[in-house]
């Protein structure tokens, strides 16, 4: 094939993805002078990533087979702008064959392998007969085509239990579970086969043997059109969570220069089994002392900041030059390893509630500074709409530092400065995880977050005097600010009285704990707060929007504030906190919420019914499964009953709060 239909110089690229991906790219493009056009669905019209393009497509509605998986509706978008090359991001399409064929028949450079490339990798099974011939080391299993139930039994009996069922297509934990014994085998493989159809249009199973305290070691790598391979050295992503990562660093601490040598070997190898072109990941599972070939990602990965961090080489601009039929422009042996390099990937998630997606608008979004070492990649921004149809994550934060160490603290400490409000996010336990003494003396393998997550999920604890004291500090600086605004007058300001003094009481409320009160003492002279029996002077100045610092008795503290009617939060030395400050003239009411309905906790399709009408039910017995974010999600039972009615069918689309079963409790004997 002549190689200038494959690569050429361009200036319009299209970007085929959403998110913190589609602003990443679009980012580098732009500073290597590109045009950049953005494809978007009716939910993201006003998506972070339409408004930094040059020019946006509508695609579809919001759904992503109707819009972001529709390859004729991206190809009619890249004509329409003239675009003449199309970065696929990841997700989504990046690793779809027919794609990447489609954009090059359209004359379209496509960012990424040739078809026929991801065609050979992207099988897990076809990607394990190519590793055995290069002399890649595999994990024993079965990848064979035959996908009748007796065949996969048999395969993972002769294996030994436990086994690892996964979908042979895609990734990203969707279509994977592990299986502890034969009788969980079937339930295991229609659950990974129904969710793998609906991720990747693909339900074909391969098994393998499932490594006892593993650890997921991963090497980038990229090609040129030019016969030039390179290994961009390895990361660690031992910290997963179902199969997600969560936490990822770079160089792995686990290897030794050795070790690490005859990872990065094999992977320029399993790469090279394909003469690749364009970057890609080769992904290793360790049992501490060997590591297997697990399969290879043709495409960019969410982790590749880290990697960027340690060699100064910058992913998505390499990949645009290749594109363009370049030469890498560094060779193997010019690859220098700087430091060391962690990444935390922010979700619209509860870790309080199982990690249950989280949608709605986006009311703050606060993040610290770049620089020094800091990076924050982010697709979403304040006023942002958080939906139900497209993968959770809203950023990630990457830190770098001359040592491991250096780089968890700093890591740590910009996640303890962003703040989101109006959704809820997992930043709270991504800042116990990675400060756990286990994850700072790597003592970990990739079943270690489900063993502490309990310990990572506690929550916040007790606000105590000094967050009660902050409460009342926070609405008297708001006040006093908005006062500021109106006028310039001594009047305005706070606790300025000509004579005598006066009091106000504060009354704040934590979940569904008792209320605490708090008595502000202001006039003619110094102010103070009241608190448990002590008297504590104050002061308050405003440094920003974020918050501001707080003096009690002459220490003086930072507090992050955001107030929402009488909701109020609150990020001290001490945490982050929820308060509800009570309504200082009552009248109060609040709806109780019962919890025993069973309801769609956010909009979703259902997937599968897994009790019948009229079922004894035990507490907790699984009725029904609902897909939310791309991710299943089982309704269980809220107690021991019979199910009543089911309100809801296979296929269905319901909105949040819709109630899907009734559940009649079973009488008290």
């Amino acid at each position: 094939m002549d190689r200038s239909k494959l690569y050429r110089r361009f200036r319009t690229l299209l970007i085929a993805n959403r998110g913190e991906i589609a602003c990443r790219v679009i980012r580098s493009a732009r500073a290597m002078g590109l045009r950049t056009v953005a494809v978007y669905s009716e939910a993201d019209r006003d998506a972070m990533h339409v408004a930094l393009a040059d020019e946006a497509v509508l695609l579809g509605p919001a759904r992503a087979r109707d819009s972001y998986l529709n390859i004729e509706r991206v190809i009619a978008a890249a004509k329409q702008t003239g675009a003449e090359a199309v970065h696929p991001g990841y997700g989504f399409l990046s690793e779809n064959a027919e794609f990447a064929q489609a954009c090059l028949d359209a004359g379209l450079v496509f960012v990424g392998p040739t078809a026929a490339m991801m065609t050979a990798m992207g099988s897990k099974s076809g990607s394990k007969a190519l590793m055995e011939k290069a002399g890649v080391p595999l994990v024993p299993g079965y990848h064979g085509e035959a996908q009748d139930e007796a065949i996969l039994a048999e395969a993972a009996n002769r294996i030994g239990f436990p086994v690892l069922v996964k979908a042979s297509a895609g990734g990203g934990g969707r279509g994977m579970r592990v299986v502890n014994s034969a009788g969980e085998l079937s339930a295991a493989i229609t659950s990974a086969k129904r969710e793998a159809k609906a991720a990747f249009g693909d339900d074909r199973m391969l098994i393998e043997k499932y490594v006892q305290n593993p650890r997921h070691i991963e090497v980038q790598i990229i090609g040129d059109s030019h016969g030039n391979l390179l290994s961009l050295w390895e990361r660690e992503c031992t910290l997963q969570r179902r199969h997600q990562k969560v936490i990822e660093e770079a160089p792995s601490p686990t290897l030794n220069a050795a070790q690490r040598e005859t990872v990065c070997e094999a992977a320029r190898k399993a790469a090279g089994a394909v003469d690749y072109v364009g970057a890609g990941t080769i992904e290793f599972v360790s049992d501490g002392k060997d590591v297997f070939f697990i399969e290879m990602n043709t495409r960019l990965q969410v982790e590749h900041p880290v990697t960027e961090l340690i060699t100064g080489v910058d992913l998505v601009e390499w990949q645009l030059r290749v594109a363009f039929g370049e030469a890498l422009p560094l060779k193997q042996n010019e690859i220098k390893l700087n430091g060391h390099a962690i990444e935390a990937r922010v979700y619209a998630e509860n870790p309080q509630k199982n990690f249950m997606p989280s949608v709605g608008r986006i009311k703050t979004w606060r993040t610290p500074p770049e620089g020094e070492g800091l990076r924050i990649d982010a697709g979403y921004r304040s006023g942002d709409n958080v939906s139900p149809y497209y993968d959770a994550m809203l950023a990630k934060v990457i830190a770098w530092a001359p040592t491991r160490e250096g780089a968890i603290e700093k890591l740590n400490r910009g996640l303890e400065q962003t703040d989101v409000r109006g959704i809820v996010t997992n930043i709270p336990f991504l800042s116990a995880l990675v400060t756990h003494p286990a994850t700072r003396a790597n003592a970990i393998d990739t079943g270690f977050i489900e063993r502490e997550l309990k310990n990572l999920t506690s929550g916040a604890g007790a606000a105590g005097e000094f967050e009660l004291c902050a409460a009342a500090a926070a609405i008297v600086n708001a006040e006093q600010t908005a006062a500021r605004r109106e006028a310039n007058s001594p009047w305005q300001a706070f606790g300025w009285m000509p004579v005598g003094r006066r009091q106000r009481v504060f009354s704040f409320r934590q979940g569904h704990e008792p209320a605490h009160t708090i008595t502000l003492h202001y006039g003619n002279g110094p102010s103070t707060l009241s608190v448990g029996g002590r008297e504590l002077a104050l002061a308050i100045s405003s440094s920003g929007d974020d918050g501001f610092d707080l003096t009690l008795d002459g220490l003086k503290s930072r507090v992050a504030s955001v107030i929402e009617g009488h909701e109020l939060y609150l990020r001290t030395r001490n945490g982050r906190f929820d308060l509800h400050w009570v309504d200082p003239f009552g009248g109060e009411s609040e709806e109780q919420v019962g919890e025993d309905k069973i309801v769609a906790p956010l909009p979703g399709t259902v997937v599968a019914l897994l009790a019948e009408e009229g079922a004894t039910l035990e507490k907790g017995a699984p009725i029904l499964t609902l897909e939310v974010m791309k991710m299943e999600q089982t309704l269980r039972a809220p107690y021991a009953g019979v199910l009543k009615k089911l309100k809801c069918k296979v296929g269905d689309i319901v909105g949040e709060g819709v109630e899907l079963a009734e559940v009649e409790a079973a009488a008290a004997s």
